[in-house]
Order: C-alpha cells, then structure tokens, then sequence
C-alpha cells in the first residue's frame, strides 16, 4: 500500500501565495488597460498622496526603478493631466511630483478597485477573513 505524499505546509503555503499574487497582477493590469494606463503608472499614482510633493527620485526609490525610467512614468502622466512637476522651492534641480484634482479622482476610483476584496476572499466567513488576516500578518506581509 503506497501512502499519498504529504505536501510540506510552509511549501503549499507558498504556492498558494504565488497563485493570489498571479491573480493580483492579472487584476492590476486589467485595471491599468480600463484607465488606459501602465502598471507602473497605476503603482506610481497609488505611491502619490494628495496634497504632498514627492521628489521624483523618491518615487523613483518608491517603485523600485531606475531614476532615468521615472521619467518617462512621469512624462506620460503629466501629459494625461494626473501629476504635475514643479521645483522645489529650496532646489530649482530638484523636480517634485504632486496630483492634480482629476490624478486624486483617478487614483480614488483605482485604489477603491484595488482595495476591493476579491469573491475568493470576500466569501470567507468573518472569522476565517480575520484568521486569514492574522496569520498573514504574523508571516510578515506588512513589511512584505
């Protein structure tokens, strides 16, 4: 009688991981194409507070990515109306980044369709979302 293998727990839970950060970046991209925006413009204008100026290269350490390829995420969303450059008071080198009102509305409705639980996890009764979520938490995904 051969015996079913038994999946290390830590290894499932990993690919299960995996699979939902699959499904996330699926979901960032469709939403990216419904706003006519890249990825990393959607992840930039998510990065951007309203009402605060980030130093490009913030935004650049922010997104992970190189500082010369800021600038085409940035070209492309000023030219769209959603940031605006300015200089910096103290440092004319020095380019700020800042929301206008319709980058603030974009990023809003983005933010909302991205915060938005998916039926997968929605369905799951209270105590297996918070079970979910503490166990997440005690596996380091805030600092993730």
């Amino acid at each position: 009688m051969m015996k079913a293998k038994v999946q290390d727990p830590a290894r499932e839970a990993w690919a299960l991981l995996r699979n939902i950060a699959f499904v996330m970046k699926e979901r960032t991209f469709a939403l990216a194409s419904e706003f006519d925006l890249a990825p990393m413009q959607v992840h930039a204008l998510r990065t951007l507070e309203p009402g605060e100026e980030v130093p490009m290269s913030a935004l650049a350490g922010t997104l992970h990515c190189d500082p010369s390829n800021i600038t085409g995420i940035t070209d492309r969303l000023e030219a769209r109306g959603l940031i605006e450059r300015r200089s910096s008071p103290h440092d004319r080198r020095l380019k700020l980044l800042a929301l206008t009102s319709e980058g603030e509305a974009v990023r809003e409705r983005i933010s909302e369709a991205l915060d938005t639980p998916p039926p997968e996890i929605e369905s799951l009764s209270r105590a297996d979302q918070r079970a979910l979520r503490d166990v997440l938490r005690r596996a380091g995904g805030e600092g993730l």
